[in-house]
């Protein structure tokens, strides 16, 4: 049977997964030469086990350079708004959509309420790639066995069924040239580049360190009365402290927090002078501050419904999460305290300084995954402001 629109997904291993492309047109193999590896629908291949919220997922620039596998059988039934999307300050001079390409079992092809676009329209606007009919449980049972591993959707040749040797070979050679995560800084690629307040009239005044901030955390703040001041990820702690802020929210972002060397020197400077808070890449990018180590995860946590332990109350939270780095729990200093847990893995999920207000959630805390189990960290925050 011949199938509309053919295209694959193929890894590093050289596995490859059939299927039909839809949004952007894919590049054919032969012009994977001149491709830059910015504008491909090429990076590391991640799963999301998320059930709904696919707007939100896509959207989030947490997802910079990666291609989003959706385990979810069928995506884009309620269409597309761009009221749904995270894109925090940068949405008006950046793409909405963050991944490099979307990876679906089942993409919904009827018709969607008025004043929405199609899930395919909204691709296309963003010139994002997507790949329909995968194999995505065959896939993602390979990511979990293997890890994730970097990739590239290609369109195949008009009447062909396969890829050829020679495509087959263009395209590795293109991945091998394609940078892994390890040791790469995205965060410049993503944020505001100019400072933005919201609520000038509100307190306490919360400096966010824009890395990739997803707009729920700002609305989250907005909704405590908080004076929210977003800057960008180059700013000093001396920029920062001129503002002053109350206390200092280092904000979630793509790629290895490792790299990013002035965002742990700003951190640095700032610790013991403001209270400071930091979720996801800002979690650890405060641990990393704070002396710790960070290392990659096999495929990382991805997804809506991750049980996670408040270890003071034993309570356990169903979180949003999305973070391929882990702290390493071993070098930790004896200042420090687990906060949260992971149920699943038992890898840290957030920390407490004993002396200093400083605490951190490795998940997202303004996600809501059905419940809203988590949105009382805020206000803890703003209680160690005072």
């Amino acid at each position: 049977m011949k199938i509309e629109n053919l295209s694959f997904l193929c890894l590093d291993d050289g596995t490859t997964f059939s299927g039909s492309w839809f949004g952007n047109e894919p590049p054919a193999a032969a012009e994977l030469a001149s491709a830059s590896n910015s504008e491909s629908p090429a990076g590391e291949v991640i799963f999301n086990t998320g059930m709904a919220g696919y707007q939100a997922i896509f959207t989030d620039p947490s997802y910079s350079g990666q291609i989003l596998v959706m385990t979810y059988p069928h995506i884009g039934n309620y269409g597309t708004t761009d009221e749904w999307s995270e894109s925090g300050p940068e949405a008006e001079t950046r793409k909405m959509i963050k991944a490099q390409a979307v990876v679906l079992r089942s993409l919904y092809k009827g018709p969607v309420p008025r004043g929405r676009q199609t899930l395919p329209e909204f691709l296309k606007k963003n010139k994002v790639s997507g790949i329909t009919e995968v194999d995505t449980r065959r896939l993602t049972l390979h990511l979990r066995d293997k890890g994730n591993q970097n990739g590239i959707i290609v369109r195949a040749k008009e009447g062909t069924t396969d890829l050829s040797k020679d495509e087959k070979q263009a395209v590795q050679q293109f991945l091998s040239k394609l940078p892994g995560m390890v040791g790469r800084d995205l965060v410049s690629e993503v944020g505001t580049d100019q400072a933005v307040v919201f609520n000038k009239e509100g307190s306490p005044n919360i400096c966010l360190i824009d890395c990739g901030v997803k707009a729920n955390i700002i609305r989250e703040l907005l909704a405590l009365k908080c004076k929210v001041s977003v800057v960008p990820s180059t700013f000093t702690g001396q920029d920062i402290l001129s503002l002053h802020p109350e206390g200092v929210l280092f904000s979630n972002g793509p790629g290895d927090p490792a790299v990013l060397s002035h965002l742990i020197d700003t951190a640095k400077e700032l610790i013991g002078k403001k209270p400071l808070f930091g979720i996801c890449l800002g979690h650890q990018i405060l641990s990393l501050a704070l002396g710790a180590k960070t290392f990659k995860m096999k495929f990382g946590h991805h997804g809506v419904n991750h049980p996670v332990r408040d270890e003071r109350t034993r309570r356990v939270l169903i979180t949003s999460q999305n973070h391929g780095f882990g702290v390493d729990e071993k070098s930790l200093s004896s200042d420090i305290d687990v906060l949260f847990r992971n149920v699943n893995d038992n890898t840290i999920e957030g920390i407490i300084h004993k002396k200093l207000p400083i605490l951190t959630a490795q998940f997202h805390p303004e996600a809501a995954p059905g419940p809203k189990d988590s949105l009382w960290i805020f206000r803890e925050f703003l209680e160690k402001i005072g």
